[in-house]
């Protein structure tokens, strides 16, 4: 029961959405330019850039430890304050003279794995805070919420870094800035959370279970997974149908900031945030909602292959942009990044009928693939390697290959029999 002193969700809602959105920007999107910037060449930014996901993948071992604790309001205090500190940390470490790609990494990496552990504490504190039909009220707040805080810190955070980098004429004062502006604004939230957030009712079901015991039961949880029927086909189809993204999500930055004599866009720092953004993360929420409601009013099911077919459409913009680089043309790259975006998110809906079926019903009312181990490891070894397959192979036809993975998804998908193997299962 929600207790009659609680602030309104309608004020720790928001608060709680952006301190969980905010670092994961710097995490996932900002830390690739901060790589490049800081002299990391594609091959590394790309292998640093993968292996900050493995904290997102490591949390489920925390799952039911943290799940049945019930302390959400102690943890996600102690998270957010850890998380201040580490911005603070990077802020401090990179205004010094010499700046080391892999110290750097070391920092973002803690912060990782912060912001893994705070995402899951925000959702069990959610879910203890408010009954099932408070949860429906208030569902639509909580995805605004995200989605709002996503497209402003996305895109806002590179674009003020490219005007303090053209203001202080050095990329590494303007990082500097950058972190301690964002420190700060975290600092509010985390302000607004300690006097908003409340104690959330302890189940009377609880037992102490130790990190040996929360790990022995993930590994049941898998071995389980491995003995259902048809497993490997599932993933093997669900590998090939990620691939295409795991492959550009860190080289599509890589190409917009090389130089044209490399085959890139030669786009500024500002650029890259205004078009990958906030065009391109708007598009992505535009492409998750949009993608829901339809599933929600034809059915999962009918719309399996609908959302297949539009996730594998995504690398087609990106083949255009490299084969025809229309450098300094804004527009058309703001077009083409929305229609690459909108096709991800739209397109990562089909995980409806995945995830339920490979997690074992852990995580059935999410539908961000990242929640399940065993499919965003599918997409961590590509990710690592997209960098040196783009350098070796040079944009053009870096992309083309993506592209060409379309087809083969598809038919993997046919003779893999997935649709009939996961709705069987639902």
């Amino acid at each position: 029961m929600v207790s009659k002193k609680q602030h309104s969700p309608w004020l720790w809602i928001p608060s709680l959405c952006a301190a969980e959105e905010i670092p994961s920007a710097v995490v996932l999107f900002v830390a690739l330019i901060m790589f490049l910037q800081f002299g990391a060449d594609e091959t590394t930014a790309a292998l640093y850039g993968a292996l900050l996901f493995l904290p997102w993948v490591m949390k489920s071992y925390l799952y039911s430890k943290v799940r049945k604790a019930g302390f959400f309001k102690r943890y996600l205090h102690v998270a957010e304050s850890l998380m201040f500190l580490c911005l603070m940390g990077i802020a401090v470490y990179i205004s010094e003279a010499k700046v080391h790609t892999w110290l750097l990494f070391v920092f973002l990496f803690l912060l990782s794995l912060l912001c893994s552990w705070h995402e899951l504490l925000s959702r069990f504190y959610y879910s203890r805070m408010l009954r099932p039909r408070q949860q429906r009220i208030f569902k639509t707040t909580k995805m605004l919420s995200s989605h709002l805080v996503l497209i402003a810190t996305y895109g806002v955070l590179i674009i003020i870094a490219g005007f303090f980098e053209v203001f202080f004429r050095s990329y590494q004062k303007a990082w500097a800035m950058e972190s301690s502006l964002l420190a700060g604004g975290f600092l509010i939230f985390l302000v607004i959370n300690f006097i908003t957030l409340q104690n959330p009712k302890v189940l009377d079901r609880y037992r102490y279970e130790t990190f040996a015991d929360t790990v022995k039961n993930e590994l049941h949880v898998l071995s389980r997974i491995q003995q259902k029927p048809n497993v490997f086909p599932v993933l093997f189809s669900l590998f090939f149908l990620l691939l295409p993204q795991a492959l550009m999500f860190n080289t599509r930055v890589f190409f917009l900031l090389s130089p044209a004599s490399q085959g890139g866009l030669e786009c500024s720092v500002q650029d890259v945030g205004f078009a990958q953004g906030t065009i391109g993360v708007l598009a992505f929420s535009m492409g998750i909602i949009l993608g829901r409601a339809m599933m929600k009013r034809f059915g999962i099911r009918p719309m399996f292959w609908w959302t297949a077919i539009v996730l594998t459409l995504s690398p087609l913009s990106y083949m255009l942009m490299a084969r025809q680089p229309q450098v300094g043309d804004m527009f058309l790259l703001c077009c083409m990044t929305f229609f690459a975006q909108f096709c991800f998110g739209f397109g990562l809906n089909v995980c409806h009928l995945y995830v339920p079926y490979i997690s074992d019903q852990r995580y059935r009312n999410t539908t961000n693939f990242l929640y399940v181990p065993m499919v965003a490891s599918l997409m961590i070894a590509p990710m690592a390697l997209s960098g040196w397959l783009s350098t070796a192979l040079g944009y053009s036809t870096f992309f083309t290959l993506c592209t060409l993975c379309t087809p083969v998804a598809w038919i993997i998908l046919i003779i893999c029999k997935t649709e009939r193997i996961l709705t069987s299962y639902e």
